[in-house]
């Protein structure tokens, strides 16, 4: 699934976008829709557990550019694609120039459509680590991507597994030996209560019965019980 993050103060423009998407996105996504910075909008910059799409109006009002929603962005998300739309051509070097890594700059007169369809769907075909942990049950739905889980443990008091990514936890009502064949060959059991996402390891240490992850965070929850595991390619 991706996830189309729409920053635009004309709802009418919002609408034609999500009209847009709709017309030649076949495959599963979700689109938000933000009107101008806020709170909101703010906590959906923070979520990097999710591949995102930004379409951002470069001037959204009140003397607002999209160029500070970019820079809000790349302070904690340098994965999601930003697409810039504006009515001034005169805007792309200022925004190019305090920006990293926008995939492009699209006059709303200039072949609009035309050039929106053929970024986006260029978006898509990338190579990209899309692999998702889904869970659905008792009116709980999650997507999280594998690469974003560092590790999950069980909570012993909550009984449930908790799911520690990135940026966020998650609780679900699972237990390791059921939640492990959900999971890809990255995952492996490093205790009793917990799996690991190898590839997030920095370094090891069995004989104190930790791990550091890239994060620099230290988890007590290694067993030599699971050292073949975690040694395996």
């Amino acid at each position: 699934m991706v996830r189309f993050v729409l920053v635009d103060d004309d709802k009418e423009e919002l609408e034609y976008l999500k009209k847009l998407l709709d017309e030649f996105v076949m495959t599963s996504k979700e689109v938000r829709c933000f009107s101008k910075i806020n709170a909101e909008l703010k906590k959906e910059i923070q979520d990097t557990d999710v591949r995102k799409i930004y379409v951002l109006d470069i001037q959204l009002g009140n003397k607002v550019s999209g160029i500070t929603v970019a820079k809000l962005i790349r302070e904690v998300d340098w994965e999601s694609e930003i697409i810039f739309i504006t009515n001034h051509d005169e805007m792309f070097e200022s925004a190019h120039r305090t920006v990293y890594e926008i995939f492009d700059f699209i006059e709303k007169f200039h072949e609009f459509d035309k050039r929106f369809k053929k970024d986006i769907n260029a978006i898509l075909k990338r190579n990209f680590d899309n692999k998702m942990f889904v869970y659905k049950a008792n009116n709980i739905e999650l997507s999280v991507y594998y690469r974003s889980i560092l590790y999950i443990y069980r909570d012993t008091e909550e009984r449930k597994l908790v799911i520690v990514t990135d940026k966020n936890k998650y609780m679900v009502n699972m237990n390791i030996k059921d939640i492990l064949p959900l999971l890809d060959k990255r995952f492996v059991q490093c205790h009793r209560s917990c799996i690991v996402n190898k590839n997030r390891i920095q370094e090891k240490n069995f004989k104190e019965g930790y791990f550091i992850l890239d994060n620099s965070e230290k988890v007590f929850m290694l067993s030599k019980k699971y050292k073949g595991e975690l040694n395996r390619e």
